[in-house]
């Protein structure tokens, strides 16, 4: 996991690309003058940390190493460590179905002293998220830090993080209401912005406040470059996927416009994809690349940061090993990619699903 550095979150301008229409990744802009980079070494795949999971979706790091891993439908948090993998928990009131069930995991940047988990979980009327205390080899009673985050089948969001400021920030989905993606009062189709227990955090865009940005139709990934600049990744419906690079009280345009639109009223994505190509899901930013992990996709895509933009993504093991969910940091340096092969849209391979480790250099 890269080390959290405090930053403040500055608000930038994306330089608009190519329009809707041709085919293929569509990235920013080229690299400005003195700002052009060596493309990066592509990341190679050193073997299966842990077999034989069930939907793995949300993965973070301990102090000392080890990980924690949420299966989804099974709505149980996992320890894997290098002797093994243990059980130390299921959430209750996690409901599976579609799109949801026990989402998105993230381990308190005060851990060693506070010993908080946090998910964001679907139940059968909402989405919320709770955080349990990890000791003894256990979880205790969730503690809600927030509900009332709208659910559906589909379109959950459901990714979180702490950022460099040690907030919480949370993606949702539009819970196929995309007329709420617009509404600022709603937490659906946002990225909010939170104190660890749940309220709105300092300087946020909007005075009290939840929301960080809005415009979203379903917001799978986060991560935050060495800038401390938040990027997202999200689905879009028939046409784009996004990459965004999120600004404070930014408008992202859904369900107005779906990827790059809007006569200058919205913040442009950085990249777009067709939806074959992408579906992204979880991501990570290592040394100002981004990894991008893709569902129906099926591959890793590998995005530089150049500027306020990105330069042309580069596809990784298309096809290889199937949908990937999710992709992190590990404290050694590698990056954890998790596959989707059982969430009941794939096609399970033996050994699915796996958590794989890759070297970068």
């Amino acid at each position: 996991m890269s080390p959290r550095r405090i930053a403040a979150a500055a608000v930038l301008t994306l330089i608009a690309g190519c329009g809707p229409g041709s085919p293929g990744p569509q990235q920013s802009a080229e690299a400005p003058p003195g700002e052009a980079a060596s493309r990066p070494s592509e990341p190679e795949v050193a073997g299966d940390v842990v077999r034989d999971l069930a939907v793995p979706w949300g993965v973070d790091f301990l102090p000392g190493g080890d990980a924690l891993v949420a299966e989804r439908d099974r709505a149980r948090i996992l320890r894997v460590t290098p002797a093994g993998t243990v059980p130390i928990g299921r959430v209750p009131g996690v409901e599976p179905g579609g799109e949801g069930g026990l989402l998105g995991l993230a381990v308190s940047p005060g851990f060693a002293s506070d010993r908080q988990v946090y998910v964001y979980y679907s139940t059968s009327n909402e989405n919320r998220i709770v955080r349990m205390t990890y000791q003894n080899g256990g979880l205790g009673a969730p503690q809600p830090v927030l509900a009332g985050i709208p659910s559906a089948v589909f379109h959950d969001g459901g990714r979180i993080t702490f950022g460099p400021d040690g907030m919480l920030y949370a993606g949702t989905g539009d819970a196929r209401r995309p007329e709420l993606a617009q509404d600022r009062v709603s937490l659906a189709g946002k990225i909010l912005r939170m104190t660890p227990a749940g309220d709105p955090a300092p300087g946020n865009p909007f005075p009290g406040s939840l929301v960080f940005s809005y415009g979203h139709r379903n917001v799978q990934g986060l991560a935050f470059d060495s800038r401390g600049r938040l990027w997202s990744v999200e689905h879009g419906a028939d046409a784009w996927d996004e990459l965004n690079l999120v600004a404070p009280g930014g408008n992202h345009g859904w369900p107005v416009v779906e990827g790059r639109g809007g006569g200058g009223q919205f913040r442009q994505p950085a990249v777009q994809w067709p939806p074959a190509e992408a579906s992204p899901s979880g991501m990570a930013i290592v040394d100002d690349v981004i990894y991008i992990a893709a569902l129906r996709g099926a591959r890793l895509w590998q995005v530089p940061i150049v500027g306020d933009g990105a330069a042309e993504p580069v596809p990784l093991f298309a096809g290889e090993f199937g949908r990937l969910r999710t992709v992190e940091q590990a404290p050694d340096g590698s990056l954890w990619v998790t596959t989707s092969n059982r969430d009941g849209r794939g096609d399970p391979r033996d050994g699915d699903d796996r958590i794989l480790r890759l070297t970068t250099s």
